[in-house]
Protein backbone atom coordinates (compact mmCIF):
# COMPACT_ATOMS: atom_id res chain seq x y z
CA UNK A 1 0.00 0.00 0.00
CA UNK A 2 1.00 3.17 -0.75
CA UNK A 3 2.03 6.08 2.07
CA UNK A 4 -1.63 7.84 2.41
CA UNK A 5 -1.73 11.19 0.40
CA UNK A 6 -2.92 14.44 2.66
CA UNK A 7 -5.19 16.85 2.14
CA UNK A 8 -3.27 19.82 -0.42
CA UNK A 9 -2.40 22.37 1.18
CA UNK A 10 -5.29 24.91 -0.62
CA UNK A 11 -8.10 21.93 0.58
CA UNK A 12 -6.35 22.80 4.04
CA UNK A 13 -6.62 26.44 3.99
CA UNK A 14 -10.10 26.52 2.71
CA UNK A 15 -10.55 24.51 6.23
CA UNK A 16 -9.72 26.99 8.23
CA UNK A 17 -11.38 29.90 6.50
CA UNK A 18 -14.54 28.12 7.22
CA UNK A 19 -14.01 27.56 10.74
CA UNK A 20 -12.44 31.14 10.53
CA UNK A 21 -15.72 32.35 9.08
CA UNK A 22 -17.63 30.02 10.92
CA UNK A 23 -16.04 31.78 14.43
CA UNK A 24 -17.69 34.83 13.35
CA UNK A 25 -20.71 34.31 12.93
CA UNK A 26 -22.95 33.53 15.99
CA UNK A 27 -23.26 30.03 15.47
CA UNK A 28 -19.93 29.87 15.12
CA UNK A 29 -18.97 31.72 18.60
CA UNK A 30 -21.79 29.32 20.66
CA UNK A 31 -20.40 26.23 19.07
CA UNK A 32 -16.51 27.36 20.77
CA UNK A 33 -18.22 28.31 23.94
CA UNK A 34 -20.29 25.27 24.45
CA UNK A 35 -17.01 23.45 23.66
CA UNK A 36 -14.95 25.18 26.07
CA UNK A 37 -17.21 24.74 29.15
CA UNK A 38 -17.99 21.33 28.02
CA UNK A 39 -14.22 20.87 28.52
CA UNK A 40 -13.64 23.17 31.49
CA UNK A 41 -16.70 21.36 33.03
CA UNK A 42 -14.64 18.04 33.18
CA UNK A 43 -11.71 18.96 33.37
CA UNK A 44 -12.70 20.75 36.80
CA UNK A 45 -14.14 17.93 37.89
CA UNK A 46 -11.71 15.45 37.18
CA UNK A 47 -9.22 17.75 39.00
CA UNK A 48 -10.81 18.26 41.99
CA UNK A 49 -11.96 14.28 42.19
CA UNK A 50 -8.40 13.38 41.89
CA UNK A 51 -7.67 16.04 44.82
CA UNK A 52 -10.30 15.07 46.70
CA UNK A 53 -9.34 11.42 46.53
CA UNK A 54 -5.49 11.90 47.24
CA UNK A 55 -6.94 14.15 50.23
CA UNK A 56 -8.85 11.28 51.49
CA UNK A 57 -6.36 8.43 50.94
CA UNK A 58 -3.89 10.70 52.91
CA UNK A 59 -5.72 11.38 55.93
CA UNK A 60 -6.74 7.72 56.04
CA UNK A 61 -3.17 6.77 55.94
CA UNK A 62 -2.66 8.90 59.01
CA UNK A 63 -4.79 6.22 61.09
CA UNK A 64 -4.76 3.42 59.62
CA UNK A 65 -0.66 3.38 59.33
CA UNK A 66 1.41 6.39 60.15
CA UNK A 67 0.11 6.95 63.66
CA UNK A 68 0.35 3.02 64.53
CA UNK A 69 3.70 3.20 63.08
CA UNK A 70 5.11 6.61 65.01
CA UNK A 71 3.63 4.37 68.32
CA UNK A 72 5.14 0.93 67.30
CA UNK A 73 8.72 3.22 67.27
CA UNK A 74 7.67 4.86 70.52
CA UNK A 75 7.30 1.18 71.81
CA UNK A 76 10.53 -0.17 70.68
CA UNK A 77 12.22 2.68 72.90
CA UNK A 78 10.21 1.85 76.02
CA UNK A 79 10.11 -1.49 75.52
CA UNK A 80 13.76 -1.78 75.49
CA UNK A 81 15.02 0.94 78.04
CA UNK A 82 12.21 -0.74 80.55
CA UNK A 83 14.13 -3.92 79.51
CA UNK A 84 17.11 -2.68 80.67
CA UNK A 85 15.94 -1.19 83.56
CA UNK A 86 14.42 -4.23 85.07
CA UNK A 87 17.86 -6.32 83.95
CA UNK A 88 19.65 -4.09 86.71
CA UNK A 89 16.75 -4.01 88.62
CA UNK A 90 17.02 -7.96 88.69
CA UNK A 91 20.85 -8.10 88.76
CA UNK A 92 20.73 -6.30 92.07
CA UNK A 93 18.38 -8.71 94.08
CA UNK A 94 21.66 -11.21 93.74
CA UNK A 95 21.28 -14.47 92.81
CA UNK A 96 17.83 -16.11 91.17
CA UNK A 97 16.18 -12.75 90.24
CA UNK A 98 12.16 -12.51 91.19
CA UNK A 99 10.18 -14.23 88.96
CA UNK A 100 8.33 -10.70 88.13
CA UNK A 101 11.53 -8.82 87.21
CA UNK A 102 12.47 -11.93 84.95
CA UNK A 103 8.73 -11.75 83.29
CA UNK A 104 8.97 -8.11 83.16
CA UNK A 105 12.14 -8.13 81.31
CA UNK A 106 10.49 -11.09 78.94
CA UNK A 107 7.98 -9.27 77.93
CA UNK A 108 9.90 -6.15 77.17
CA UNK A 109 11.55 -7.77 74.77
CA UNK A 110 9.00 -9.70 72.83
CA UNK A 111 7.10 -6.43 72.89
CA UNK A 112 10.22 -4.81 71.55
CA UNK A 113 10.62 -7.61 68.74
CA UNK A 114 6.71 -7.25 68.06
CA UNK A 115 7.16 -2.78 67.17
CA UNK A 116 10.28 -3.73 65.51
CA UNK A 117 9.10 -6.40 63.15
CA UNK A 118 5.88 -3.55 62.66
CA UNK A 119 7.85 -0.73 62.14
CA UNK A 120 10.28 -2.38 59.58
CA UNK A 121 7.24 -2.78 56.97
CA UNK A 122 7.33 1.03 56.16
CA UNK A 123 10.67 1.82 55.62
CA UNK A 124 11.61 1.36 51.94
CA UNK A 125 12.77 4.04 50.17
CA UNK A 126 14.38 6.24 53.14
CA UNK A 127 17.77 4.95 53.92
CA UNK A 128 18.26 6.68 57.06
CA UNK A 129 15.05 4.68 58.62
CA UNK A 130 16.92 1.11 57.10
CA UNK A 131 19.37 2.10 59.11
CA UNK A 132 17.95 2.11 62.02
CA UNK A 133 15.75 -0.83 61.66
CA UNK A 134 19.18 -2.78 60.46
CA UNK A 135 20.89 -1.72 63.79
CA UNK A 136 18.17 -2.42 66.26
CA UNK A 137 17.67 -6.28 64.27
CA UNK A 138 21.54 -6.97 64.47
CA UNK A 139 22.37 -5.24 67.78
CA UNK A 140 19.00 -6.59 70.26
CA UNK A 141 20.25 -10.34 69.83
CA UNK A 142 23.78 -9.31 71.22
CA UNK A 143 22.39 -7.19 73.97
CA UNK A 144 19.76 -10.52 75.01
CA UNK A 145 23.19 -12.35 75.57
CA UNK A 146 24.93 -10.00 77.01
CA UNK A 147 22.30 -10.25 79.69
CA UNK A 148 21.90 -13.76 79.65
CA UNK A 149 25.53 -13.96 80.33
CA UNK A 150 24.87 -11.62 83.22
CA UNK A 151 22.25 -13.47 84.55
CA UNK A 152 24.22 -16.81 85.04
CA UNK A 153 27.17 -15.18 86.95
CA UNK A 154 25.17 -13.40 89.05
CA UNK A 155 23.23 -16.40 90.01
CA UNK A 156 26.63 -17.87 90.42
CA UNK A 157 27.64 -14.99 92.60
CA UNK A 158 30.41 -14.05 90.54
CA UNK A 159 31.27 -10.34 90.23
CA UNK A 160 32.02 -10.84 86.02
CA UNK A 161 28.63 -10.66 85.96
CA UNK A 162 28.50 -6.93 86.67
CA UNK A 163 30.82 -6.61 83.76
CA UNK A 164 28.16 -8.19 81.43
CA UNK A 165 25.29 -6.00 82.15
CA UNK A 166 27.77 -2.70 82.15
CA UNK A 167 28.43 -4.10 78.77
CA UNK A 168 25.16 -4.78 77.20
CA UNK A 169 23.35 -1.70 79.08
CA UNK A 170 26.71 0.42 76.93
CA UNK A 171 25.48 -1.43 74.10
CA UNK A 172 21.65 -0.45 74.81
CA UNK A 173 22.83 2.98 75.48
CA UNK A 174 25.16 3.63 72.40
CA UNK A 175 23.68 1.35 69.50
CA UNK A 176 19.88 0.33 71.01
CA UNK A 177 18.03 3.11 72.16
CA UNK A 178 19.81 5.94 69.85
CA UNK A 179 18.52 4.01 66.84
CA UNK A 180 14.79 3.40 68.44
CA UNK A 181 14.65 7.74 69.14
CA UNK A 182 15.69 8.18 65.47
CA UNK A 183 13.14 6.15 64.01
CA UNK A 184 10.75 7.51 66.16
CA UNK A 185 11.94 10.90 65.03
CA UNK A 186 11.52 10.06 61.52
CA UNK A 187 8.21 8.04 61.87
CA UNK A 188 7.04 11.62 63.91
CA UNK A 189 8.38 13.86 60.62
CA UNK A 190 6.86 11.27 57.77
CA UNK A 191 3.23 12.04 60.21
CA UNK A 192 3.90 15.73 60.52
CA UNK A 193 4.70 15.94 56.92
CA UNK A 194 1.39 14.22 55.88
CA UNK A 195 -0.70 16.49 58.17
CA UNK A 196 0.58 18.81 56.58
CA UNK A 197 -0.47 17.78 53.02
CA UNK A 198 -4.23 17.09 54.45
CA UNK A 199 -4.60 20.49 55.77
CA UNK A 200 -3.31 21.81 52.15
CA UNK A 201 -5.68 23.99 50.43
CA UNK A 202 -6.53 22.96 47.24
CA UNK A 203 -5.64 26.24 45.19
CA UNK A 204 -5.96 24.28 41.34
CA UNK A 205 -9.29 23.26 42.18
CA UNK A 206 -10.64 25.91 44.05
CA UNK A 207 -8.87 28.12 40.87
CA UNK A 208 -10.52 25.92 38.21
CA UNK A 209 -13.82 26.02 39.60
CA UNK A 210 -14.39 29.44 40.29
CA UNK A 211 -13.09 30.21 36.75
CA UNK A 212 -15.72 27.69 35.18
CA UNK A 213 -18.39 28.82 37.25
CA UNK A 214 -16.87 32.86 35.95
CA UNK A 215 -17.55 30.92 32.51
CA UNK A 216 -20.55 30.18 32.75
CA UNK A 217 -22.02 33.72 34.52
CA UNK A 218 -20.38 35.48 31.40
CA UNK A 219 -22.34 32.96 28.73
CA UNK A 220 -25.34 33.52 30.32
CA UNK A 221 -25.10 37.48 30.54
CA UNK A 222 -23.59 37.17 26.75
CA UNK A 223 -26.80 34.95 25.95
CA UNK A 224 -29.26 37.73 27.43
CA UNK A 225 -28.15 40.50 25.65
CA UNK A 226 -28.30 38.37 22.22
CA UNK A 227 -31.41 36.92 22.92
CA UNK A 228 -33.16 39.13 25.39
CA UNK A 229 -34.46 35.80 27.11
CA UNK A 230 -33.56 36.43 31.08
CA UNK A 231 -33.15 32.40 31.89
CA UNK A 232 -31.41 29.86 30.22
CA UNK A 233 -32.51 26.52 32.08
CA UNK A 234 -29.79 24.75 31.01
CA UNK A 235 -26.77 27.33 31.81
CA UNK A 236 -28.80 28.13 35.13
CA UNK A 237 -28.41 24.10 36.07
CA UNK A 238 -25.19 24.38 35.13
CA UNK A 239 -24.56 27.13 37.32
CA UNK A 240 -25.81 25.71 40.59
CA UNK A 241 -24.82 22.38 40.18
CA UNK A 242 -20.56 24.27 39.83
CA UNK A 243 -21.69 26.62 42.98
CA UNK A 244 -23.23 23.61 44.92
CA UNK A 245 -19.79 21.58 44.43
CA UNK A 246 -18.16 24.92 45.32
CA UNK A 247 -19.27 25.39 48.25
CA UNK A 248 -19.82 21.66 49.53
CA UNK A 249 -16.49 21.56 48.35
CA UNK A 250 -14.78 24.07 50.22
CA UNK A 251 -17.15 23.53 53.84
CA UNK A 252 -16.01 19.95 53.88
CA UNK A 253 -12.57 20.89 52.98
CA UNK A 254 -12.61 23.46 55.71
CA UNK A 255 -14.54 21.14 58.22
CA UNK A 256 -11.78 18.52 57.65
CA UNK A 257 -8.86 20.29 57.32
CA UNK A 258 -10.23 21.41 60.60
CA UNK A 259 -10.64 18.16 62.36
CA UNK A 260 -7.16 17.13 61.43
CA UNK A 261 -5.53 20.20 63.02
CA UNK A 262 -7.44 18.98 66.68
CA UNK A 263 -5.89 16.05 65.73
CA UNK A 264 -2.51 17.32 65.65
CA UNK A 265 -3.07 19.90 68.27
CA UNK A 266 -5.15 17.31 71.00
CA UNK A 267 -3.42 14.44 69.97
CA UNK A 268 -0.66 13.78 68.17
CA UNK A 269 1.66 16.96 69.53
CA UNK A 270 0.91 16.00 73.06
CA UNK A 271 1.69 12.69 72.51
CA UNK A 272 5.23 13.53 71.40
CA UNK A 273 5.89 15.66 74.04
CA UNK A 274 4.17 12.82 76.69
CA UNK A 275 6.49 10.42 74.88
CA UNK A 276 9.54 12.56 75.47
CA UNK A 277 9.14 12.69 78.73
CA UNK A 278 8.34 9.00 79.33
CA UNK A 279 11.59 8.57 77.52
CA UNK A 280 13.58 10.91 80.12
CA UNK A 281 12.04 9.25 83.10
CA UNK A 282 13.36 5.90 81.35
CA UNK A 283 16.92 6.66 81.22
CA UNK A 284 16.58 8.06 84.62
CA UNK A 285 15.67 4.70 85.81
CA UNK A 286 18.30 2.89 83.58
CA UNK A 287 20.20 5.17 85.49
CA UNK A 288 19.53 4.71 88.73
CA UNK A 289 20.26 1.45 88.95
CA UNK A 290 23.31 1.22 87.08
CA UNK A 291 24.66 3.46 89.47
CA UNK A 292 23.90 0.53 92.37
CA UNK A 293 24.96 -2.26 89.95
CA UNK A 294 28.45 -0.15 89.65
CA UNK A 295 29.01 -0.20 93.16
CA UNK A 296 31.02 2.65 93.38
CA UNK A 297 31.87 3.46 90.11
CA UNK A 298 28.93 4.64 88.66
CA UNK A 299 29.47 8.16 88.77
CA UNK A 300 28.55 8.35 85.23
CA UNK A 301 25.47 7.45 85.75
CA UNK A 302 24.32 9.44 88.37
CA UNK A 303 25.95 12.26 86.43
CA UNK A 304 23.09 11.67 83.75
CA UNK A 305 20.34 11.29 86.25
CA UNK A 306 21.15 14.76 88.05
CA UNK A 307 20.78 16.75 84.48
CA UNK A 308 17.72 14.79 82.89
CA UNK A 309 15.84 14.47 86.31
CA UNK A 310 15.54 18.44 86.33
CA UNK A 311 13.47 18.30 82.98
CA UNK A 312 10.81 16.32 83.98
CA UNK A 313 10.35 17.77 87.92
CA UNK A 314 6.99 19.12 86.99
CA UNK A 315 8.68 22.64 88.77
CA UNK A 316 10.37 24.74 85.84
CA UNK A 317 9.41 26.44 83.13
CA UNK A 318 7.75 24.56 80.16
CA UNK A 319 10.68 25.83 77.88
CA UNK A 320 12.68 23.17 80.17
CA UNK A 321 10.25 20.89 82.26
CA UNK A 322 8.45 18.16 80.04
CA UNK A 323 6.32 17.77 82.47
CA UNK A 324 4.95 21.24 82.40
CA UNK A 325 5.03 21.19 78.87
CA UNK A 326 2.48 18.56 78.98
CA UNK A 327 0.12 19.96 81.63
CA UNK A 328 0.20 23.19 79.76
CA UNK A 329 -0.63 21.72 76.30
CA UNK A 330 -3.29 18.94 77.60
CA UNK A 331 -6.05 20.05 76.83
CA UNK A 332 -8.42 16.63 77.82
CA UNK A 333 -9.42 16.23 81.07
CA UNK A 334 -8.40 12.74 81.38
CA UNK A 335 -5.06 13.80 79.96
CA UNK A 336 -4.81 16.22 82.32
CA UNK A 337 -5.28 13.92 85.56
CA UNK A 338 -2.95 11.74 84.26
CA UNK A 339 -0.28 14.42 83.79
CA UNK A 340 -0.53 16.01 87.55
CA UNK A 341 -0.43 12.06 88.53
CA UNK A 342 2.78 11.83 87.09
CA UNK A 343 4.03 15.51 88.42
CA UNK A 344 3.45 13.95 91.94
CA UNK A 345 5.08 10.68 91.32
CA UNK A 346 7.94 12.43 89.69
CA UNK A 347 8.46 14.49 92.68
CA UNK A 348 7.79 11.15 94.73
CA UNK A 349 10.63 9.46 92.57
CA UNK A 350 13.32 12.18 92.99
CA UNK A 351 12.82 12.25 96.84
CA UNK A 352 13.03 8.49 96.80
CA UNK A 353 16.16 8.54 94.61
CA UNK A 354 17.67 11.23 97.12
CA UNK A 355 17.23 9.02 100.09
CA UNK A 356 18.52 6.48 98.58
CA UNK A 357 21.46 8.16 97.37
CA UNK A 358 22.13 8.90 100.90
CA UNK A 359 22.04 5.63 102.07
CA UNK A 360 24.33 4.42 99.16
CA UNK A 361 27.10 7.24 99.96
CA UNK A 362 26.55 6.08 103.57
CA UNK A 363 27.90 2.65 103.06
CA UNK A 364 24.29 1.21 103.64
CA UNK A 365 24.26 -0.21 99.71
CA UNK A 366 21.48 -2.84 100.68
CA UNK A 367 19.02 -0.64 102.08
CA UNK A 368 19.76 1.70 99.55
CA UNK A 369 19.03 -1.27 96.99
CA UNK A 370 15.80 -1.58 98.88
CA UNK A 371 14.86 1.88 98.23
CA UNK A 372 15.89 0.98 94.43
CA UNK A 373 13.73 -1.90 93.98
CA UNK A 374 11.83 -2.64 96.75
CA UNK A 375 7.74 -2.89 96.53
CA UNK A 376 7.30 -0.22 99.57
CA UNK A 377 5.35 2.25 99.06
CA UNK A 378 7.49 5.24 98.91
CA UNK A 379 10.57 2.82 97.29
CA UNK A 380 11.75 4.51 93.96
CA UNK A 381 10.70 1.56 92.25
CA UNK A 382 7.14 1.98 93.42
CA UNK A 383 7.05 5.80 92.58
CA UNK A 384 8.66 5.42 89.00
CA UNK A 385 6.04 2.35 88.15
CA UNK A 386 3.60 5.21 88.86
CA UNK A 387 4.70 8.06 86.90
CA UNK A 388 5.09 5.21 84.02
CA UNK A 389 1.49 4.13 84.20
CA UNK A 390 0.94 7.87 84.24
CA UNK A 391 2.45 9.10 81.48
CA UNK A 392 1.27 5.39 79.45
CA UNK A 393 -2.37 6.33 80.07
CA UNK A 394 -1.73 9.84 79.12
CA UNK A 395 -0.29 8.47 75.81
CA UNK A 396 -3.05 5.97 74.94
CA UNK A 397 -5.29 9.23 75.39
CA UNK A 398 -3.87 11.35 73.40
CA UNK A 399 -3.88 8.74 70.63
CA UNK A 400 -7.24 8.21 70.88
CA UNK A 401 -7.84 11.96 70.69
CA UNK A 402 -5.95 11.62 67.40
CA UNK A 403 -7.42 8.82 65.97
CA UNK A 404 -10.94 10.43 66.94
CA UNK A 405 -10.39 13.56 65.31
CA UNK A 406 -8.89 11.97 62.40
CA UNK A 407 -11.68 10.10 61.63
CA UNK A 408 -13.78 13.30 61.52
CA UNK A 409 -11.82 14.54 59.15
CA UNK A 410 -12.16 11.81 57.53
CA UNK A 411 -16.22 11.66 57.45
CA UNK A 412 -16.26 15.12 56.46
CA UNK A 413 -15.12 14.31 53.18
CA UNK A 414 -17.46 11.42 52.80
CA UNK A 415 -19.52 11.15 49.53
CA UNK A 416 -17.49 14.31 48.16
CA UNK A 417 -15.33 12.51 45.41
CA UNK A 418 -18.48 10.82 43.34
CA UNK A 419 -20.79 14.57 44.49
CA UNK A 420 -18.32 16.73 42.91
CA UNK A 421 -17.69 14.23 39.77
CA UNK A 422 -21.90 14.25 39.51
CA UNK A 423 -22.02 17.72 39.51
CA UNK A 424 -19.17 18.75 37.25
CA UNK A 425 -20.77 16.13 34.61
CA UNK A 426 -24.22 17.95 35.25
CA UNK A 427 -22.44 21.31 34.76
CA UNK A 428 -21.13 20.39 31.40
CA UNK A 429 -24.46 18.85 30.43
CA UNK A 430 -26.25 21.94 31.64
CA UNK A 431 -23.80 23.93 29.58
CA UNK A 432 -24.62 22.05 26.18
CA UNK A 433 -28.61 21.88 26.87
CA UNK A 434 -28.23 25.30 27.26
CA UNK A 435 -26.31 26.51 24.32
CA UNK A 436 -28.01 23.81 22.02
CA UNK A 437 -31.40 25.50 22.38
CA UNK A 438 -30.25 28.83 21.17
CA UNK A 439 -27.95 27.51 18.21
CA UNK A 440 -31.59 25.78 17.23
CA UNK A 441 -33.21 28.93 16.94
CA UNK A 442 -30.42 29.54 13.93
CA UNK A 443 -32.00 26.70 11.73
Amino acid sequence: MGAPVSAPPTQRGDAVRRMARSARTTPGRLGIIASALVVLSVLTGFVAALALQTKQNTISNLTEHREPLAAAAQQIYRSLSDADATASSAFLSGGLEPAVLRERYEVDMAQAGAALAKAASDIGGIPEAEKQVDTLGQQLPVYAGLVETARTNNRFGLPIGAAYLREASTLMRTKLLPAAQELYRIDVGRLTDEQDDATSFPWLTVALTVVLLGALIATQVHLTRKTNRLVNVGLLVATIAVGIGLIWGVAAGWVSAAAVGSARDDGSQQVDVLVQARIVALKCRADETLTLVARGDGAMYEKEWQELAPTISGKGGSDKDLLVKAREAATDSTISQQVRGAIDNAQAWQEAHRQLRELDDGGQYERAVDMAIGDKDDSAAKAFNRLDENLSGAIQKGREKFVEATSSAENALTGLVPGVAVLALIGAGGALVGIRQRLREYR
